[in-house]
């Protein structure tokens, strides 16, 4: 059934029936075989893990976890690995899916990947957390490999785990393989840009869309949702290539001055108080859903997924949306909006700068031999601006939203992919 519109959230859809939803959205256009649209619709691979790690208190606590593998036809699967209490399979396979179309849009040669472990991070001392890294490594090591399946940082891991990850990999290998990991810390075959790559990219598709509507980037009132590592970057880039910042968020709440905020100040004074961004003085602290609806040229929800839903979507008066976070509209909304004139750039496009670079430094690292921060940057906007003015085109030619567009191009390049390489035996 269909959400009403102005009603409260509803109940969260199970994600992987909105992935294969969009997934068979995009193959009406492309008339795909009964067989293969089966085929791309599930995982190539899905491994459960149960694994046991002594805590400091000397208590042995056994944790779940996940690495799927949805689709390895263009290349060796890539994604992130979750920390966080309500992973899940289903939504680890959602999240490969997705990775999968993500890889093709920007044309890298990967297929798609998720991992996670079912943990509450806050609750765990460091060392707890190198000890439940290392052995959740330990476990799934069997399908991980720089030729196979690449993974990198997501929510609730980071550079540090992605150390841990490379370290323990090599150490069971017998040589270090940098390869096998990327979002790592810079000593350890870490790319420059990396750590700004998906903020940045927000930024270029902001830029991109900013053109294709007749918006001026420059001084647009710019609203960001979330303030960790997308939300952080895309804020600061924005304000720094013209725009005016007048709100954002982090756990703690939303501030907002119409006159901009000092992004970089917030990032380096105030994230990572207690307090957080709420402590810097010189705002109205508002609510999130206050935040949501206020009047703004460009709106980056780069928090959680279904921020905007079927029950604030009347008040959204932002002329547009690039999704930082993966999943934060859900179609409902997505339909009133568009249909309002506001154009949604999708997570599978606006975010994939972090997957780019993840790219960049995979290659890197198997070449040994690093680019500077400039040669990175340069070059991740030229993959981001062609694949934006294509998905424009597809989105054009076939009279459809932007989101149908990217997953048309996505799925049609898996799908050529599939049908050239044939089926084996």
């Amino acid at each position: 059934m269909s959400e009403t519109i102005g009603a409260a959230k509803p109940q969260k859809p199970n994600v992987l029936d909105m992935a294969r939803q969009q997934l068979y959205n995009a193959a009406k256009y492309l008339d795909l075989d009964d067989g293969l649209l089966k085929v791309l619709s599930l995982p190539k691979r899905q491994l459960i893990v149960n694994f046991p790690v002594v805590m400091d208190s000397g208590h042995v606590r056994v944790f779940e976890g996940y690495r799927v593998q949805h689709n390895l036809t263009r290349g060796p699967t890539k994604g992130g690995i979750r920390y966080h209490p309500d992973v899940n399979l289903d939504e680890t396979t959602a999240l490969a899916m997705w990775m999968t179309w993500k890889c093709a849009i920007v044309d890298i040669p990967y297929g798609g990947a998720k991992g996670g472990v079912k943990v509450d991070t806050k609750k765990l001392s460091r060392r707890e957390l190198e000890k439940l890294t290392r052995r959740y490594v330990s476990e799934i090591n069997i399908v991980l490999g720089h030729d196979t399946d690449v993974p990198a940082p997501d929510m609730g891991t980071n550079a540090q785990v992605m150390a841990w990850i490379m370290d323990t990999y090599s150490m069971q290998k017998g040589a270090t393989v940098t390869g096998v990991v990327t979002g790592k810390p810079i000593p350890l075959g870490g790319s420059q840009g990396r750590e700004e790559a998906t903020g940045r990219g927000v930024i270029t598709c902001a830029h991109e869309a900013c053109k294709f509507t007749n918006m001026s980037f420059d001084g647009a009132r710019v609203v960001v949702q979330g303030f960790g590592n997308v939300g952080s970057n895309a804020a600061a880039i924005a304000q720094e290539t013209g725009a005016k910042v007048i709100a954002v968020s982090d756990a703690s709440g939303a501030i907002y001055n119409p006159n901009g905020l000092p992004v970089r100040t917030l990032m380096q004074r105030y994230a990572e108080r207690e307090g957080g961004i709420c402590e810097y003085p010189e705002c109205d602290k508002i609510t999130n859903d206050e935040m949501l609806a206020l009047d703004c040229d460009i709106l980056i929800p780069a928090a959680t997924s279904e921020q905007i839903h079927a029950g604030n979507c009347e008040k959204i008066k932002a002329r547009m949306i690039v999704e930082g976070a993966n999943g934060p509209t859900t179609p409902d909304a997505e339909d009133y909006l568009t249909d309002k004139g506001v154009l949604v750039v999708p997570d599978v496009l606006a975010n994939a700068g972090g997957v780019v670079v993840s790219y960049f430094e995979w290659v890197q690292d198997l070449q040994a031999f690093f680019w500077e921060e400039g040669e990175v940057n340069a070059k991740l906007e030229k993959i981001l601006r062609n694949s934006f003015q294509n998905v424009v085109y597809t989105m054009l030619q076939h009279k459809s939203n932007m989101r149908e567009a990217a997953y048309i191009v996505g799925v049609k390049r898996v799908a050529d992919a599939t049908v050239t390489r044939g089926i084996y035996p």
